[in-house]
């Protein structure tokens, strides 16, 4: 994203409110030559803020404002969107773990140990596969069907949006558990908050329709 000049942002305000506008016409806005303000438009017009049409004048281009805001919203940190984590710890029978996804009303589960540090994820396919034809799912505990470290894929509440985004993409994961790095040698993480492909669609479909009114 082009970081735009005073003036730059001044033209944009203007076109913004009075669009579409000659050049002529900005410039005498801003007290200056239609030759001082050439540099300035041409910039403007190749990055996508204006449009221009002969003989008509500059229109404010929307479309490329709601990018620029999906960008700056897709670089936000995790730490501002994560959610807390619904937790249950491994040795919770796998029958317990059932009952709480659907009081919950979530797709995953994160196993924890006796010190509160990830052990685990639980998703609703790790249940269901578990379910059918099991008559002991009292007796059976989560860890025994738990995804383990170093095999689950995490974020740190200082990485972005983007990248959480391309991690469950990646990956092929509904969310991703939020960690803080105790022992990375071990894997030994502390469980922070959870982040999920809704929690992003939410967020981002929220400013485009904040930007479409």
């Amino acid at each position: 994203m082009i970081k735009l000049s005073k003036r730059q942002d001044e033209i944009l305000k203007i076109v913004k409110e009075s669009g579409p506008i000659t050049g002529q016409q900005i410039a005498e806005k801003l007290s200056l030559t239609r030759a001082a303000l050439r540099p300035d438009l041409a910039i403007l017009t190749m990055a996508g803020n204006l449009d221009a049409r002969p003989r008509v004048g500059y229109f404010f281009n929307h479309n490329q404002e709601v990018k620029h805001q999906a960008e700056k919203f897709l670089h936000k940190k995790v730490a501002d969107f994560k959610a807390l984590p619904i937790v249950v710890e491994k040795s919770t029978s796998v029958y317990d773990a059932i009952v709480q996804l659907f009081l919950e009303d979530v797709g995953t589960l994160y196993a924890v140990d006796s010190n509160g540090f990830l052990a685990g994820v639980i998703s609703r396919k790790d249940l269901l596969r578990t379910a059918i034809g099991n008559k002991d799912l009292q007796e059976l505990p989560c860890n025994v069907i738990m995804t383990r470290m170093p095999n689950i894929i995490t974020i740190t509440p200082e990485e972005t949006l983007l990248e959480a985004a391309k991690k469950m993409i990646t990956n092929h994961i509904d969310s991703l558990p939020v960690v803080k790095e105790i022992n990375p040698g071990n894997h030994t993480y502390l469980l922070v908050g959870r982040i999920t492909k809704t929690t992003i669609t939410r967020a981002y479909l929220e400013i485009m329709d904040r930007n479409s009114v």
